[in-house]
């Protein structure tokens, strides 16, 4: 069979079976095209979830008539002005997107540059260009979508489906230019210069707010390397990654390097069936980034991954642990009572009267300490407006003075604005956790190396990770060209080592690392701490109780447990006064 080139029509529909997936890739495409026109208002609206029509206005700077012309030719573009695919500063660069538009539909462009004495019109079926009455930027309008490829028409989804694709294209566009006003079917508003905690909370939902914490880093060893943007307290969480937005150079991404990186920094704080939120900014030379990668533009090949990934992490984790702190500028720790466990209780006060304990031989003791009473003098109650008696009596810590117990579950404390409710049981699981994680691992060697029979490409995989699993105490070599030999592994862990390292294999080449090892030995220390930790119904005496938030204001990542549950709350006084009607 005689070989032919095929006709520009077939071309364009091949093109566009990459680059035109439904209504979305049509809205991202134009919608892109249309922000590096310089464009800060954009107008779309979408009917029969883009099937039927799909119209776009900019406020962009226009096309002439020659610009027109050619915008519909495949690789025609006006954004690599130095031929230059390493040092890509647009959104588009392909010149791709409309002539795969326009073979799979009915498409019509008006336009004006505002130097020609009238806008123009071009039909995309006939390709006729006619001057026209269009005053400024440019207008894009697709009908009937996929009417010429009637087999990828029927793969289109509900109406409603397609619906959802176009706005969380919407939405993720918004984030990535907060300068830029979007509107969406007179539905959706994202105002212009709408400040990004704004932005966030109109994308995310109201739930968020108070609830996201500012990222701001910057790497010391890759000049120019900087990550911004906000990630959610780990209590705030999805059931699917529905609100992650992660942006490389102002680009919205589904990267796997970002996505593994967030997970990997949300592990000891959140559930792995659950996803934070987050909308992150990733800002590196562009000759460390590839985004040439796919059509569609959402993926990139970082030079160095690794380094990215371990930037993004520790970054993250120092935010997560700042923010899961007690609140408060008061950090006077000076009692230095460890709190361990296990614990035997031993009832300490009989009875509780308001803040006033009441212990078993009468004496009156505040907080657990009797107050000096001169003899003869009259005993000064907190209740009594005395400042001689009720100075500082709530400098103690972030976490205030242990009040008492609710249900053998729950420590109350009092700090001098507000009222502190404590999960005994989250808070010490926290505090063991922690005390075991930044133990060195310790590792058993082997007087026999466990050997693992592997595929050549798996041991190749494996053998570019090798200091990694070190530091999780798995301690590997090559042994020959097709197995594998373990030599130190974590002490008593007996594992399926063959599964073990077959998995390890897939996830290095699937995002270039792996954080299985990581993951387990999270579990195992996690699994460890819950069942040797206070549990709830365990009684406590005041000692213990005070002993126990001392260690937690210390702790590290101390506002959530292992599972990300909160480990206390704070109810201002202020609320209580409501409760009350003394507001």
């Amino acid at each position: 069979m005689a070989i032919r080139l095929l006709p520009d029509y077939l071309v364009n529909q091949i093109a566009a079976g990459e680059v035109v997936e439904n209504g979305a890739s049509v809205v991202k495409e134009t919608v892109e095209n249309a922000l590096d026109a310089g464009a800060d208002q954009i107008i779309i609206d979408v009917v029969d979830g883009g099937r039927t029509l799909i119209n776009i206005v900019d406020n962009g700077s226009g096309m002439s008539r020659e610009d027109l012309a050619n915008c519909v030719m495949r690789h025609a573009t006006s954004k690599l002005p130095d031929d230059n695919l390493l040092h890509i500063s647009f959104m588009g660069f392909r010149g791709e997107a409309l002539p795969s538009i326009a073979s799979v539909s009915d498409m019509a462009i008006d336009t004006c540059n505002g130097t020609d004495s009238n806008g123009w019109h071009l039909d995309c079926n006939t390709g006729e260009i006619k001057p026209s009455d269009w005053q400024s930027g440019t207008r894009v309008r697709v009908q009937n979508l996929f009417a010429k490829t009637p087999a990828r028409l029927k793969f289109l989804r509900s109406d409603r489906a397609e619906m959802m694709s176009v706005l969380d294209v919407v939405k993720r566009l918004a984030m990535a230019r907060t300068d830029v006003g979007f509107v969406l079917n007179n539905k959706w508003r994202f105002p212009k210069d709408q400040p990004l905690l704004e932005r966030i909370e109109s994308v995310m939902g109201d739930d968020v707010h108070g609830r996201m914490h500012a990222v701001d880093a910057k790497s010391g060893s890759l000049t120019g390397m900087q990550l911004t943007g906000y990630i959610s307290d780990p209590t705030l969480r999805r059931a699917s990654s529905v609100d992650q937005y992660l942006f490389v150079n102002g680009r919205p991404v589904k990267d796997k390097v970002l996505v593994g990186a967030l997970r990997a920094a949300y592990m000891d704080v959140m559930h792995a069936r659950e996803f934070p939120l987050c909308a992150l900014y990733l800002t590196l030379p562009p000759e460390y980034v590839d985004v040439n990668v796919s059509p569609t533009k959402t993926d990139v090949h970082f030079l160095e991954p690794t380094h990215v990934r371990s930037f993004i992490i520790k970054s993250l984790r120092d935010v997560l642990s700042q923010t899961m702190a007690p609140k408060t500028e008061n950090t006077d720790t000076t009692d230095k009572i460890s709190f361990t466990g296990p614990i035997v209780s031993r009832p300490h006060f009989s009875t509780y009267t308001g803040f006033v304990r009441q212990p078993d031989n009468g004496q009156q003791e505040l907080f657990g300490v009797a107050p000096k009473v001169q003899s003869g003098a009259p005993e000064k109650s907190i209740l009594q407006s005395d400042n001689d008696v009720s100075e500082n009596i709530f400098d103690v810590g972030p976490l205030g003075r242990v009040i008492g117990q609710i249900a053998n579950k729950y420590i109350i404390s009092a700090t001098s604005d507000s009222l502190v409710v404590i999960d005994q049981h989250a808070a010490h699981e926290r505090i063991t956790y922690e005390k075991m994680r930044t133990h060195t691992i310790k590792v058993q060697p082997l007087l026999t190396p466990i050997v693992v029979h592997l595929k050549n490409e798996d041991v190749t995989a494996i053998l570019t990770i090798v200091d990694e699993l070190r530091d999780s105490g798995l301690v590997l070599d090559s042994f020959g060209d097709d197995a594998i030999a373990i030599f130190e592994k974590p002490s008593d862990w007996d594992m399926d080592w063959s599964n073990v390292l077959h998995d390890i294999s897939d996830e290095v080449r699937e995002y270039g690392h792996s954080s299985i090892l990581k993951e387990k030995l999270h579990l195992k220390l996690a699994n460890h701490a819950c069942h040797h930790s206070v549990r709830a119904g365990q009684k406590l005496n005041m000692e213990q109780m005070d002993a126990l938030l001392r260690d937690i204001e210390r702790t590290e990542r101390g506002g959530e447990c292992n599972h990300g549950r909160p480990v206390y709350k704070f109810i201002p006084l202020t609320e209580v006064d409501g409760w009350f009607e003394r507001a």
